[in-house]
C-alpha cells in the first residue's frame, strides 16, 4: 500500500476538513466493492444497513487499523472483533446521535402521556372527543444508562417541571445535577419512577435488563420508554404487564426487530411503537461529517482517536 486508504459511506467530497494525505474510497453497501478491502486501513461502516452487509468486507480487511461506526451502539460489530487483525480500534459515534435520540425520547414520553396516538386515530375517524391525560410535570423520571444520550435526555427534561430525575449507570458517581446511582440500586429506586427511559447500550449485562422482576418493581401506571436496543427489554414480560393494563410502553426499538406483522406488541393496549428512528434525522449528517473529519485528522497525525470502545 502506497497510501493509507479510507472507506467512507459518505462521499468524501462532501466532508470538509479531510486530511489530504489519505486516499478515500466511497462505499455505502453496494453489491460490488469499489477497491481491494485489503488496502483499507480505516473503515467507516455504512449507516442504517443490515449487520451482515456492514460487516461483510471485514474478513478481507487484513490491514485494518480502525473500525469506525456511525452508531452509538457497537453490538453489531463486537462479534467480528476477534477475527480482525490485532490492535484494530473500534470507535463509536458519540456526539452524533445524542440530540436526535433524546428528542425522540421526549417525543415518545409526551405522546404517550398525553394520548396523541388515540387523538390521531380519532382524527382519522373525524371524532372530536377530549379527556383527561397525565402531564409530564410533577413526574419522577428514571434514566437508565446515564451516558451522553442519557444526559441529553435530562437536558430536554429541564423545562417540563419534573419532580425528580433518577440517574442510573454501571457505576455510581457525582454530577453537578445530582448523583448517578449504580445499576445495582435500580431495584430500590425504580418504584419511585413514573417514567423509565432506557438508553443503555446492548451488552451481555444489559440484555434482558427490563425483565419480569424489573417490570414488577415499576409502579402501577408507569411508562417504560425504550430508545436503547430491543433486547434490553424482555418482550414476553413486557407484554404480560401491558396487556394487564398495569404498565404502558413507548418503544423505538423492539425484540424482534423489525417488528413483524401480527406481533402482539402492535395491538397491545397502552403501547406506542416507532420504527427505530431515534438517530436518522436532519441532525445526523452534519454531526457525522464533523466526527469523521476530526477522527481522520487525528488518525493522519498519529494522535489518539476519540471514542474507542474496544480493541481486537
Amino acid at each position: 500500500m502506497s497510501t493509507a486508504q479510507v472507506w467512507l459511506p459518505i462521499r468524501p467530497e462532501s466532508i470538509d476538513g479531510l486530511p489530504a494525505e489519505l486516499e478515500y474510497v466511497h462505499w455505502d453497501a453496494e453489491p460490488e466493492f469499489p477497491a481491494d478491502p485489503a488496502d483499507c486501513v480505516f473503515y467507516v461502516a455504512p449507516y442504517m444497513k443490515k449487520a451482515a452487509v456492514k460487516t461483510q468486507p471485514l474478513a478481507l480487511m487484513t490491514n485494518l487499523k480502525v473500525l469506525q461506526t456511525l452508531t452509538a451502539g457497537v453490538d453489531q460489530f463486537l462479534p467480528a472483533l476477534p477475527s480482525l487483525p490485532p490492535g484494530v480500534r473500534l470507535c463509536n459515534a458519540r456526539g452524533v446521535h445524542e440530540a436526535s435520540t433524546a428528542e425522540l425520547a421526549l417525543t415518545l414520553i409526551l405522546a404517550s402521556l398525553r394520548g396523541i396516538p388515540e387523538f390521531v386515530r380519532r382524527q382519522d375517524r373525524h371524532e372530536w372527543q377530549g379527556g383527561f391525560h397525565p402531564a409530564l410535570a410533577d413526574k419522577t423520571v428514571a434514566i437508565v444508562g446515564y451516558g451522553a444520550i442519557g444526559s441529553a435526555v435530562e437536558d430536554r427534561l429541564a423545562g417540563f417541571e419534573c419532580a425528580r430525575v433518577l440517574r442510573f449507570a454501571r457505576s455510581s458517581r457525582a454530577t453537578p445535577r445530582g448523583p448517578v446511582h449504580s445499576i445495582d440500586r435500580i431495584g430500590d429506586l425504580l418504584p419511585e419512577a413514573d417514567v423509565v427511559v432506557l438508553v443503555t447500550p446492548l451488552t451481555p449485562e444489559t440484555k434482558g435488563l427490563a425483565g419480569a422482576e424489573f417490570l414488577a418493581r415499576m409502579k402501577d401506571g408507569a411508562l417504560l420508554v425504550n430508545v436503547a436496543r430491543g433486547p434490553v427489554v424482555d418482550t414476553k414480560a413486557l407484554l404480560a404487564e401491558v396487556e394487564s393494563g398495569r404498565l404502558r410502553a413507548a418503544l423505538d426499538v423492539t425484540d424482534p426487530e423489525p417488528l413483524p406483522p401480527g406481533h402482539p406488541l402492535w395491538d397491545a393496549p397502552g403501547v406506542l411503537v416507532s420504527p427505530h428512528v431515534g438517530g436518522p434525522t436532519s441532525a445526523f449528517l452534519p454531526r457525522a461529517k464533523r466526527l469523521l473529519a476530526d477522527q481522520l485528522q487525528r488518525f493522519a497525525a498519529g494522535e489518539p482517536l476519540r471514542f474507542v470502545v474496544a480493541e481486537s
